[in-house]
């Protein structure tokens, strides 16, 4: 069988084909002359640097703010120093700027900064087209995290200034980043032992080696082999902290990458779950300025109250007024601890009813035996159930915020009713309940949060607390760290919230002062 040939849809034989005009004949018995493009040529041409970037760009904003704040802990590190023999360092102010605007521009990697000083117009701009090396930014981030903790106080004290933070009220709220480490780089302890035990090889090799190679490549691969040395010995440390939040048969079930040890898997917006660090954001509610910014390895915000909110008294040196947070944060210590620093927390009132009826459903309590149904006697403080059964009282235990008073019925009575399996369901001890009552701090929380004035105000909570999440996220594009290890994802989100306040202030302040020149 063959086919027939297929005709071409253009050219010669295909569709839309035109005649020939008279003059297309004329032109081509003649040859056009154009320039010739050659790109393997060396190109000198003069750069006029203060005209890359306009007078009203951004840049110049960010390189205006950080030259009139007191830059002394950084300068105070540098090494070279007039009349003594060395290179000259790069300006802090210039490393500070590039690194903002590179957050700003969503860049947080120090190798596409220096790249883009050679051709980019802000970051030639703000390095006079000069080049600056990847390894200097690189370092320069994670090794100043004192002074870089000064300057976001300063920048704090600016916006404070400008009327756009008063405390008075501030959100609290965490979201999750991922770390830089994979799903698959957790391992148990043979492991771990196993490559530790491989790295250390590694490095008494490399340092009795005596290939000829240059005296840079061998310090390079020492260093990298050490540094995993160093990993290893970490990730076995961590996985003993790991072990001691665990127990029984969990224990031996422990993980921590090789990457990141400090890492620990946590639940994502998506629902999946993957190695990452939870970063706790106080924001004041006036102008969604960051407050405050904290990383921690804790995947629960349950315990991320109170720490904000003394953090946030020592840096800023008064308590907020009001503390809006979600139902994360809304526990009885909580709640407790704020009234006792006399702060007014705003968030949703927990009940547990969902948790006790999953509970009593797990047991195999049937809906009719349930605590509801039975009658507390206040004279004889009893129960009595609804087989006409007495329970008795047993104990009393206190915990913050609450008391729990515990009754119990005789054993005798439970084996011979005939609704001991809907009643007692699991339970070989006959059937008990638990009343429990809410402490002072908890019923005036209740009560409060009933009112139309504190649901209004818990209103507010979503569009002040997680708009810096948006910006962190989408605009400077910072879902996962660049860097590994608590201490330095510290200092990245560190160095996020500056740029982020910064660019309130551009938005708020420097762009509406110019506005008004203009």
């Amino acid at each position: 069988m063959t086919s027939e040939p297929q005709m071409p849809l253009f050219g010669d034989a295909g569709l839309w084909r035109r005649p020939e005009r008279p003059e297309e004949a004329e032109n081509r018995e003649r040859k056009a002359r154009v320039k010739p493009l050659n790109r393997a040529q060396m190109v000198f041409r003069p750069l006029h640097i203060e005209g890359l970037v306009g007078p009203d760009h951004p840049v110049r904003a960010i390189w205006e703010l950080v030259g009139e704040r007191d830059l002394g802990r950084f300068y105070g590190q540098i090494e070279s120093v007039d009349g003594v023999a060395g290179r000259p360092a790069h300006d802090p102010r210039l490393l500070i700027s590039l690194w903002i605007w590179g957050y700003t521009d969503g860049i947080p990697s120090a190798r596409e900064i220096a790249r883009r000083c050679e051709y980019d117009p802000p970051y030639q701009w703000l390095a006079g087209a000069n080049p600056v090396c990847a390894h200097t930014l690189s370092d320069y981030r994670t090794a100043h995290a004192d002074a870089l903790k000064d300057l976001s106080a300063q920048v704090l004290a600016l916006l404070a200034g400008e009327g756009l933070i008063d405390l008075d009220s501030v959100t609290q709220d965490g979201t999750k980043i991922r770390a830089s480490a994979g799903s698959d780089t957790f391992r148990r302890q043979g492991t771990i032992e196993k490559h530790l035990e491989q790295a250390r090889q590694r490095l008494a090799e490399l340092q009795g080696d005596d290939d000829e190679i240059s005296r840079r490549t061998m310090v390079a691969r020492q260093r990298a082999a050490r540094e995993k040395v160093d990993r290893m010995e970490q990730a076995l440390r961590e996985l003993e902290t790991v072990r001691q939040t665990r127990s029984g048969a969990e224990k031996d079930k422990a993980r921590v990458s090789l990457t990141d040890p400090e890492a620990r898997i946590m639940n994502q917006s998506d629902n999946g779950f993957a190695p990452s660090y939870n970063v706790q954001v106080t924001t004041d509610a006036k102008a969604t300025v960051v407050v405050s910014v904290d990383v921690t390895q804790d995947a629960s915000d349950a315990r991320q109250l109170q720490p904000a909110v003394e953090r946030l008294q020592e840096e800023a040196g008064q308590a907020p007024k009001h503390v809006i947070a979600d139902g994360g944060y809304t526990n009885r210590e909580n709640v407790v601890a704020m009234a006792a620093a006399e702060i007014d927390l705003i968030g949703p009132a927990r009940d547990g009813d969902v948790q006790k009826q999953a509970l009593y459903d797990k047991r195999g309590v049937a809906p009719e035996f349930r605590p509801e149904a039975f009658r507390l006697n206040v004279i004889d403080n009893t129960y009595t159930c609804p087989m006409g059964k007495t329970l008795h009282y047993v104990c009393k235990c206190t915990f913050v915020g609450q008391m729990k008073y515990t009754y119990r019925a005789d054993p005798g009575d439970c084996q011979s009713c005939p609704h001991r399996g809907q009643c007692c369901g699991t339970s070989a001890n006959g059937r008990s309940i638990v009343r429990t009552l809410d402490g002072p701090e908890m019923s005036a929380f209740r009560s409060k949060m009933e009112t139309l004035e504190a649901k209004n105000q818990y209103k507010k909570r979503g569009e002040v607390a997680e708009f810096p999440h948006l910006w962190i996220k989408e605009k400077f594009g910072l879902r996962r760290f660049t860097v590994r290890g608590l201490t330095k994802a510290k200092v990245e989100a560190q160095w996020v919230c500056l740029t982020y306040n910064i660019q309130q202030w551009i938005r708020l302040c420097w762009k509406v002062r110019r506005l008004a020149a203009a």
